[in-house]
């Protein structure tokens, strides 16, 4: 009996560490995740302000107020 109980509580102790293991895993993946849509982000609010910087002297151009 004593070793059925010692192979269960074996068990467990491994079905508890692999389960650890992927919860970590899957944290990194969230992490990495959002790191990655912050920089996609970032990059788009960059391009948006260099169109933007861009139309303003295309106007200022346009109507001569950029002499």
């Amino acid at each position: 009996m004593a070793d059925n109980s010692q192979k269960m509580s074996h068990q467990i102790g491994e079905a508890k560490g692999q389960a650890q293991e992927k919860a970590s895993n899957l944290m990194d993946k969230a992490g990495d995740a959002t790191q990655s849509a912050k920089e996609s982000v970032q990059e788009a609010g960059q391009q948006m302000r260099a169109k933007a910087e861009d139309a303003a002297d295309a106007v200022k151009d346009a109507t001569g107020m950029n002499k």
